[in-house]
């Protein structure tokens, strides 16, 4: 029970800086998200390397983003469900990179056939944007390089202390504006240099941030899941503590009855 209270009190003073972190992080990514697909709406898909879209998708790459250690409830086996999931109900040919340990140890255990082609497990020892955009860029090559045709990150969203939400959010290509909305994407822009090189440096810069709000997004939602699962296992543990002193008392008591009965007969045999 000290344990548990313990780890639960270090995931709560977590969970305090990585929740100020994503709330400050999300509505600047969002912008910068709402930007770049509007703006990338009025282009033509052969004019943008990360708009490409197969005519057929046959090989997916699935970013599943877990935790390094476990004691964290449901969080990473949820995560496994989800791309157990998605390659069951896909066609397609479905790799996993993961980022952190948990993802590559559950996986391999569960789908052996499941193909992992690589793991980024230290990123949450020191987690940056200059770490995370190392990593986004390393996704962007294997898509300019036609090695997937899809790339999905699959993460727990963070909602609060108590409840995580599992995303599968398209990372490549960027997605497209609904049709509805295609005639007034670009709009409310002004371009002071050509359109095809701003968008040059905005893509790059909107992936980098786009992976790194959801490893924020997943670091918050693990110290949420372990304060919560720490919390329930204090109570579970105290629960436990109470039965076992009342089982200790009542054996406790019916050992000193018997030896009060033992002196009480041995006294009424010497008095007989």
């Amino acid at each position: 029970m000290q344990i548990t209270s313990a780890m639960k009190m270090v995931s709560a003073a977590k969970l305090k800086r990585a929740q100020d972190a994503i709330v400050q992080m999300r509505p600047y990514a969002q912008k910068l998200e709402e930007i770049l697909v509007n703006v990338s709406a009025t282009l033509d898909s052969s004019e943008g390397v990360y708009s490409r879209k197969p005519e057929k998708l046959e090989k997916v790459l699935l970013v599943a983003i877990s935790s390094n250690r476990g004691l964290c409830g449901a969080f990473n086996a949820n995560i496994m469900k989800k791309v157990l999931a998605y390659k069951a109900q896909t066609q397609a040919e479905v790799h996993v990179f993961g980022i952190g340990k948990k993802a590559a140890e559950v996986l391999s255990k569960r789908d052996p056939d499941l193909k992992q082609v690589g793991e980024r497990n230290a990123i949450f020892d020191n987690l940056t944007y200059e770490e995370a955009a190392q990593v986004a860029e390393e996704f962007m090559r294997l898509f300019r390089e036609g090695a997937y045709d899809r790339i999905e990150l699959v993460y727990n969203r963070f909602k609060n202390a108590a409840v995580q939400h599992v995303q599968v959010e398209q990372y490549l290509p960027i997605r497209e504006v609904e049709n509805e909305d295609k005639a007034k994407a670009g709009g409310d822009y002004i371009y002071e240099q050509a359109k095809a090189e701003i968008l040059d440096d905005l893509i790059p810069k909107s992936l980098k941030t786009q992976l790194f709000k959801a490893l924020l997004d997943s670091n918050a939602s693990e110290h949420g899941a372990r304060m919560t699962a720490m919390h329930q296992a204090t109570d579970n543990a105290n629960d436990l503590k109470k039965s076992l002193s009342l089982e200790y008392n009542q054996a406790r008591q019916a050992a000193i009855t018997n030896e009060i009965l033992e002196i009480v007969s041995g006294a009424e045999a010497l008095n007989g």
